[in-house]
């Protein structure tokens, strides 16, 4: 077991209550006042207030959400018996700095149960892609009857064989290609960290970027936004895509050379679904909002509504394995942050 001041470990929060609805419910929060003693149920929203200077000068270990304020000098200082953050979130980057690390804190977060619904969401888009589903719909809306559906149906389309290119073995990359197993598809990975055998493990062909671009009916992109992989979709790689091809991407904007992107969806070649983009609102005039090929949503891949509560529970779990003394399964540690999302 873990030593705590007490005996029984002070547990804080901080989040933004308006973007974290469902992820500590009551029987979460009760749960972890079973393990330790939860100062305030009421999240903490800022960290340079009087209530926040009370309640970390207590904190053993602090829960963090969308939201949460940055953990920084100001804030350690603060908090002088902080030994773990838990992020119920995915990224923590621009949460904490080294400083903490120096502290030798404990980090862990709730990444793993984010990729869940952004590899469903994909799975979905993948499905879709594959037959043509959105053209489908818009045609049979604009002509309130069957002529070019019917005539669609007979093209080279659907999910029978055909080629998905995942870009990235992430965490949600690897949870794409797993649901992709029971499909008939042929998967091709690029990802420079993933040799021929862990390839082979993962029942996917490695292939090299440009080689996947070129020979994929679905490109679905799932690498870290990093400065070396700023705009790794552009221009050339776009023009490598196969006539009918999608592409998709539920990673991050910065990823793509969006100008690029526009530029190759206006020519009606491709097709795209696109749940994120950089900036992260794009401009009113942006042709992504009108675009007959693309189908654009708000950032909605990751956890919504009752999804959150996994991100919560993941949290907790990982609280009480600290408590109990035992090895924290979703770590991160400082050279983690490197090439993290």
């Amino acid at each position: 077991m873990t030593q705590f001041a007490s005996g029984r470990p002070t547990i804080a929060l901080a989040m933004q209550p308006s973007r974290t609805q469902h992820v500590l419910p009551e029987a979460l929060i009760q749960r972890l006042d079973t393990v330790g003693h939860v100062l305030d149920a009421a999240p903490m929203q800022r960290f340079d207030d009087e209530r926040a200077a009370k309640l970390l000068a207590e904190t053993e270990i602090l829960i963090t959400g969308w939201g949460a304020p940055t953990i920084d000098a100001a804030a350690l200082a603060l908090s002088p018996h902080l030994k773990l953050v838990v992020h119920a979130a995915g990224t923590v980057k621009g949460l904490l700095g080294d400083s903490l690390f120096d502290r030798g804190i404990l980090v862990s977060h709730s990444a793993q149960a984010n990729a869940l619904p952004v590899a469903e969401f994909t799975l979905a888009a993948i499905i879709f892609a594959g037959k043509k589903v959105f053209q489908f719909r818009d045609f049979y809306v604009a002509d309130r009857n069957r002529a070019r559906t019917l005539t669609m149906q007979a093209e080279a389309i659907g999910n029978y064989r055909r080629t998905v290119g995942i870009i990235g073995a992430s965490r949600i990359g690897r949870r794409v290609i797993e649901l992709l197993s029971p499909f008939d598809y042929r998967i091709l990975l690029f990802d420079p960290m993933v040799g021929n055998a862990e390839a082979a493990k993962l029942g996917v062909e490695k292939a090299e970027l440009d080689a996947l671009m070129a020979s994929a009916d679905i490109v679905s992109l799932h690498a870290p936004s990093l400065p070396a992989t700023r705009h790794m979709i552009d221009a050339h790689r776009l023009s490598l895509m196969k006539e009918g091809a999608t592409f998709i991407n539920t990673a991050r904007g910065a990823l793509v050379d969006e100008e690029a992107l526009i530029a190759t969806l206006k020519t009606g070649r491709i097709d795209a679904i696109i749940d994120v983009t950089d900036p992260e609102i794009p401009v009113a005039a942006s042709a992504f909002y009108d675009l007959p090929n693309v189908f654009l949503t708000p950032h909605i891949a990751g956890a919504v509504g009752l999804e959150r509560t996994r991100l919560g529970e993941m949290a907790v779990d990982e609280a009480i394995r600290f408590i109990e003394g035992k090895p924290l399964l979703y770590e991160v540690r400082r050279e983690d942050m490197a090439h993290m999302a």
